[in-house]
């Protein structure tokens, strides 16, 4: 990966926006997935009920303790807070490496926009962006 600079080398995930390397982060929270299901009771059957599956659903994704060279993933937060969804809709890729900065998996992110944003204190001795927090929702996701 090229441009995974050194001041990154103690991050393990990186997050790609539309192909982009924009940040990486020491911490990611994978989506909830829960099964929906729907009773049916079953005339004359009283000792139990038919549990049949509806949809899957799946929470939202979770990035903690980034880093950032410049401001593109905030700017990316703030199309949503102006309420300009369709331009704060992106894919969204997240990539787990090793230690010696090897892919080991990667999450591919279906129309996905953020929904949280938290920033950590500020310090006049750094160079990089710090992002305490993102949250962000979907609309499904791939692994790889």
């Amino acid at each position: 990966m090229a441009d995974y600079d050194d001041r990154f080398i103690s991050f393990r995930f990186t997050v790609a926006v539309d192909g982009i390397n924009y940040a990486a982060f020491t911490e990611f929270t994978l989506p909830t997935l829960t099964v929906e299901t729907e009773e049916i009771k079953e005339g004359g059957q009283n000792s139990y009920s038919h549990k049949l599956p509806v949809r899957v659903t799946a929470g939202s994704a979770t990035l903690r303790n980034g880093i950032a060279s410049d401001l593109k993933l905030l700017n990316w937060y703030m199309d949503m807070l102006k309420g300009d969804i369709a331009a704060a809709t992106r894919q969204i890729t997240v990539t787990m490496f090793d230690s010696s900065r090897a892919a080991l998996m990667v999450w591919s992110f279906r129309q996905a926009y953020p929904i949280k944003w938290s920033g950590p204190s500020l310090k006049t001795d750094g160079t990089s962006v710090g992002i305490e927090e993102i949250e962000f929702v979907h609309h499904g996701f791939d692994i790889s």
